[in-house]
This record gives C-alpha cells, sequence and structure tokens, in this order.
C-alpha cells in the first residue's frame, strides 16, 4: 500500500518561504513523475508543480519564478520550496503521483496572511 505524508506547512506573512516535504512509502518511487497540487477552501484541486523521475519540473504559471520543485529518489521524498508566497496560495497542498500513485494523504495546510 502506498502511503503519502506531507509535511512543512504552517502559517506565514506575504512575502516569506515554506519549504513543504512529501515522504512516500510502498511504491518504486524513482519510477513516477510526482506532483505538487493544492486546494482552497470552495476550489478544485489544482496541479502546482510536476517533477519528472529525472528531476526535470514544470511549473503552474502562477508558481513559476517562485516555486522550486526537487526531489531525493535515494529517500523517496519530494519536496516544493515556496517563496514569495501570496494570500492566494493559502490552501492544502498535496502530493503524489501522475498518473496517481496511491491513495491521497492528509495535506499539509499552508496559510498566507496579508
Amino acid at each position: 500500500q502506498v502511503q503519502l505524508v506531507e509535511s512543512g506547512g504552517g502559517l506565514v506573512q506575504a512575502g516569506g518561504s515554506l519549504r513543504l516535504s512529501c515522504a512516500v512509502s510502498g511504491s518504486i518511487f524513482s519510477m513516477y513523475t510526482m506532483g505538487w497540487y493544492r486546494q482552497a477552501p470552495g476550489k478544485q484541486r489544482e496541479l502546482v508543480a510536476r517533477i519528472s523521475s529525472t528531476s526535470v519540473p514544470i511549473y503552474a504559471d502562477f508558481a513559476k519564478g517562485r516555486f522550486t520543485a526537487s526531489r531525493d529518489n535515494a529517500k523517496s521524498t519530494v519536496h516544493l520550496q515556496m517563496n514569495s508566497l501570496k494570500p492566494e496560495d493559502t490552501a492544502v497542498y498535496y502530493c503524489n503521483g501522475l498518473p496517481q500513485l496511491g491513495p491521497w494523504g492528509q495535506g499539509t495546510q499552508v496559510t498566507v496572511s496579508s
């Protein structure tokens, strides 16, 4: 059974930074493209960034220039460094594979105050 555990969220002021992490167990992690997603209250889940098995990232337009995805295949983890955070980045952030690797985790709450 694949498990995805996100961490690193919190409350920050606008302009601040956070580094999210996602630990993946129970799969051949290194072979999968991984994605970071977010879901704000009342909105659908959206893709923030994806990172290929060879660490090539692709970002949503709103994330370009501010967010950086990375992965450590040896540790089966993915990270999302988020800088210059805005109130509209407030959401629960999740990771999963593309295609979906396993059940969605609990996510990690990111709250950006203005």
